[in-house]
């Protein structure tokens, strides 16, 4: 029997075969290609933690790298007990909550630091990072910043060196426990220098989000950081 091909029926059986095949595809590319994907992600997500400590090896020496570095990658709650001691790293980063902050112990430089990973919002989409902080649990060894969708050229500039090296030295809160680590607007009078970063010209919202973010990660860590400095001082 000869198909008409002007008619509605061809047209419709044509389009759904045509969808058929293409989501066929899509799924064996996708199959193909996850192990390579998820190899990727698992390296970004490495080189961001040792970007927070001043560390950029070449692609092909990162995993090196921070196997030499990262000596633990614990997991513990906001009471500040440890409630997984390596399960760390596979946290992903919509699951952090205050029963799930992974902490990764670090030495470089002949010292010990403890990194942080943080979590919150811009203006657009999703912002994040994470804090290296010296084994005095009171200051910033280092810092990262990603973003999803902020504006190039204001609120992307969160992912800069010059953005993030302005925290290098900064305490998470000040000696009175009066101020937290926080931005404050290009060019205004800080409060407290010791805590507080000059934000972008032109993107307030977006540091805005960058201070809700360091001051919500500060306050989730408080406590397992007061522990071990407690430890560190018996």
């Amino acid at each position: 029997m000869k198909l008409n091909t002007n008619s509605n029926s061809y047209t419709i059986l044509y389009a759904c075969g045509v969808v058929v095949v293409v989501a066929f595809l899509l799924a064996t590319v996708s199959q193909v290609l996850k192990p390579a994907i998820t190899a990727n992600e698992r390296i970004d997500t490495k080189k961001q933690i040792l970007s927070s400590l001043h560390l950029k090896p070449a692609q092909a020496e990162v995993e090196d790298v921070y196997a030499s570095v990262v000596t633990s990658a614990i997991i513990v709650d906001t009471a500040g007990t440890v409630v997984d001691t390596t399960g760390g790293f596979e946290v992903k980063r919509k699951e952090i909550s205050d029963s799930c902050l992974p902490v990764f112990t670090c030495q470089t430089n002949d010292a010990t630091k403890y990194v942080l990973p943080m979590v919150g919002k811009g203006l657009w989409g999703g912002i994040w990072g994470y804090m290296a902080v010296n084994a005095d649990c009171e200051t910033v060894y280092g810092i990262y910043f990603g973003h999803e969708s902020e504006t190039a050229g204001l609120g992307a500039l969160i992912a800069t060196d010059d953005f993030a090296n302005q925290f290098v030295g900064k305490r998470l809160t000040s000696a009175d426990a009066s101020h937290a680590l926080s931005v404050v607007k290009n060019g205004s009078k800080k409060d407290d220098e010791t805590t507080q970063c000059d934000g972008i010209s032109g993107a307030t919202l977006t540091g805005n989000g960058v201070s809700d973010m360091l001051q919500s990660t500060v306050a989730k860590y408080k406590n397992y950081l007061l522990n071990l400095k407690n430890n560190e001082t018996k």
